[in-house]
């Protein structure tokens, strides 16, 4: 039959990019441990670190991130710390401009998260560079944690772990995200440990002030293609789960979609940039990582769910009695009935339970499409619409 091959193609690309790819690398690790065991390096000096956090009207948060700013357990004449509120309407940078141990650096034009780190870039005069958002919370240990890293040479950056806060008020969105996260966290532990964290997360990540590569000041995704560039320089992105900054889950469900829009608009874009990392002749290791971690979620797998289930009901029509392909069917529709469950309890105000993954899983794939969309149209704007967070 001429659906076969979609059928069969579709199913293994789609299992290979959630599943496969995270059990190959599993296995890899476990065998390379095994065979020649783990090299560690210690980093005991303090280096000098640049902490750089970008806000904008986040004047009701900022006394909170003032305080766990102030309250990171590294030597403070190691430790500088800049803020930068440009474009900021409310009182952000009065509030910042009481401390005098803190850098303020405003601007009243708004032009972006990475143009706000691209101009803080022009004053880093330390070797090392970490970057945070206003609305997370970071842990005490993080920077120390961090730098450890940079004994090892060939680490030119540092990826932290987010977390996101739950507890047992805790929405079905905030439910969903935090299950997510954990998933992304065991996977970047993976890629670490194969080569390199397959790019970082805006809350908390650090490179090699020497490595950062300026560019085009309309970039979406800033953190992604930041620690991305820094690969593509030969070096390595480090993972340390022991830094961690906390955030709050969105409000709501359409909260949750403006911002996974506009990250999935990003990655399209990112595209463009990051080019040279799908050579497999001169990144064989990270271009395997990139094509099987990043390019065939976000360019392949939308698609390919929508062809699995047409192939999937044309071999079911026209193969009558072929058990297989009748019991995957099954499968598909009830996992999209759990989602449409799943979307409904949420849509009431209530957990969804065992409904929660196939959710999530369906409600990322509907916004990598939502977002290519509006990137091919050239709506999505650098300047970020802030999500609804839910209140502590």
């Amino acid at each position: 039959m001429v659906m076969e091959p979609f059928f069969w193609i579709s199913l293994i690309v789609l299992f290979y990019s959630y599943i496969g790819y995270g059990l190959i690398i599993f296995l890899l690790n476990n065998i390379r441990v095994l065979f020649s065991g783990n090299i560690n390096f210690l980093q005991t000096e303090h280096l000098p670190v640049t902490l750089i956090i970008t806000a904008y009207n986040e004047a009701n948060l900022l006394p909170l991130k003032i305080s766990n700013t102030l309250a990171i357990d590294y030597p403070a004449n190691k430790l500088t710390v800049i803020f930068v509120t440009d474009g900021s309407s409310d009182n952000s940078a009065e509030l910042i401009s009481k401390f005098p141990s803190l850098q303020l650096m405003h601007l009243p034009e708004r032009r972006g998260k990475y143009a706000a780190v691209k101009r803080a870039m022009q004053q880093v005069k330390t070797p090392i560079v970490i970057f945070s958002d206003a609305n997370t919370m970071l842990n005490p240990e993080c920077i120390n944690r961090i730098v450890t890293h940079y004994a090892d040479p060939k680490v030119g950056g540092v990826a932290g772990e987010k977390k996101i806060l739950r507890n047992n008020y805790a929405s079905a969105v905030g439910e969903a995200e935090g299950l997510y996260w954990q998933y992304e966290s065991f996977m970047k532990r993976q890629d670490a440990e194969l080569y390199s964290v397959v790019g970082a997360a805006g809350e908390l990540f650090s490179i090699r002030s020497s490595l950062f590569t300026p560019t085009d000041e309309d970039i979406i995704l800033d953190d992604f293609i930041i620690s991305m560039q820094v690969c593509l320089r030969g070096y390595k992105i480090s993972y340390e789960p022991d830094a961690f900054a906390t955030e709050l889950p969105s409000a709501s469900l359409k909260e949750e979609e403006k911002r996974k829009v506009r990250i999935s608009a990003g990655a399209y874009q990112s595209l463009r940039f990051l080019k040279g990392i799908m050579n497999p002749f001169r990144h064989p290791l990270l271009s395997f990582q990139f094509i099987s971690r990043r390019l065939f979620r976000w360019v392949f797998c939308p698609l390919l769910l929508f062809i699995l289930i047409v192939s999937n009901s044309w071999l079911v029509i026209f193969e009558r009695g072929n058990t297989l392909y009748e019991m995957l069917l099954l499968g598909q529709v009830l996992f999209y009935c759990f989602a449409l469950f799943g979307w409904l309890f949420v849509r009431s105000g209530k957990r969804a339970g065992l409904f929660t993954i196939p959710l999530y899983f369906v409600f990322m794939n509907y916004c990598l499409v939502k977002g290519f969309l509006r990137y091919i149209s050239g709506k999505q704007s650098v300047l970020w619409e802030k999500s609804v967070r839910q209140m502590a």
